[in-house]
């Protein structure tokens, strides 16, 4: 099982956090380095700053060599799908083909409201998400492609330059819906599902491989992965000291609770549990975005033990 780091980048994460991060990743063998795609932080809180995420990931990919850069998950309501194409064909471009893009339908309807973006009912919502994934996939593949749609009209174009990748692994995810799952079957190499109980992942997964196998592909190749927060410490004291400041940034008090906190050993015998019920990669969160302690105990000491 592979572990990553997710980062909420709506909380107030700087320029100088993210190249931070991103080193600290590289440092410590950390495959891959996702990151939110939201205008507004998603926590009763007010002046966090949040800096767009394509900007971000092109940024980060000029200055790192081997870490794999993605969005969890970049919103279809946000940007028109031919400028969400380009945007991550140039980061490919810049990255040499290090970036695993998300995409999804959007949820957050304050963020929506505040910068004008449309909010349509959770049936268009995922109209207009299937629309966009057929057109971002088909501007990535050769040759011409054209669309038209209820709710976009592309006239014939080769849209250059590709991606490097090809094909360009994209994860899709959510709670394994009928709808949301037939669609990742359709477009996706990965399906991700957030805060799932360990039951409810061996449901999930088991929903996503009959979706595969309903779409004619191999149930054997989807690569199924939990994104999840964490408080990770040296010390079982230590990771509790973290989860009370977690819940202090998030202003939602002990409401806010992680499968996976404590020591190194703790928290290797919990996420071992995962991985037996076949999950192939967690996608850890981590709310203190500059704490850098916790990005050195993912990489030097759970993933080795759980590889």
């Amino acid at each position: 099982m592979e572990l990553c780091v997710m980062i909420e980048g709506q909380e107030d994460v700087s320029w100088e956090d993210w190249t931070a991060i991103a080193r600290s990743c590289e440092e410590n063998g950390i495959p891959a380095l996702f990151r939110s795609d939201h205008y507004l932080s998603v926590f009763p809180s007010e002046g966090r700053q949040s800096l767009d995420a394509w900007a971000t990931i092109s940024g980060l990919a000029a200055i790192t060599s081997s870490l794999r850069l993605g969005t969890m998950v970049s919103p279809a309501s946000f940007r028109h799908p031919s400028i969400l194409a380009k945007m991550i064909a140039t980061a490919d471009r810049i990255s040499g083909g290090r970036i695993e893009p998300g995409i999804g339908a959007g949820w957050h309807q304050a963020e929506h409201d505040a910068f004008g973006f449309p909010f349509l009912p959770v049936r268009e919502r995922m109209k207009v998400l299937e629309e966009q994934l057929e057109i971002v996939t088909g501007l990535w593949s050769s040759g011409e492609f054209e669309f038209h749609g209820d709710y976009y009209d592309l006239a014939p174009v080769d849209a250059r330059p590709k991606p490097v990748q090809d094909p360009m692994p994209l994860v899709m995810g959510g709670n394994a819906a009928p709808k949301g799952a037939a669609l990742a079957a359709r477009f996706a190499s990965e399906y991700n599902t957030p805060n799932p109980t360990l039951e409810q992942a061996r449901e999930r997964r088991a929903a996503i491989e009959a979706a595969w196998r309903d779409a004619g592909r191999d149930p054997t190749t989807v690569r199924f992965s939990v994104m999840t927060g964490a408080a990770l410490g040296r010390d079982e004291r230590e990771a509790l000291e973290r989860l009370a400041l977690c819940r202090e940034k998030a202003g939602v008090g002990d409401s806010l609770d992680y499968r996976f906190k404590g020591s190194p050993e703790q928290v290797t015998s919990q996420l071992a549990q995962w991985r037996d019920a076949g999950v192939d990669r967690i996608m850890i969160q981590l709310l203190l975005h500059d704490d850098l302690e916790q990005i050195e105990i993912i990489g030097r000491e759970l993933a080795p033990a759980l590889r």
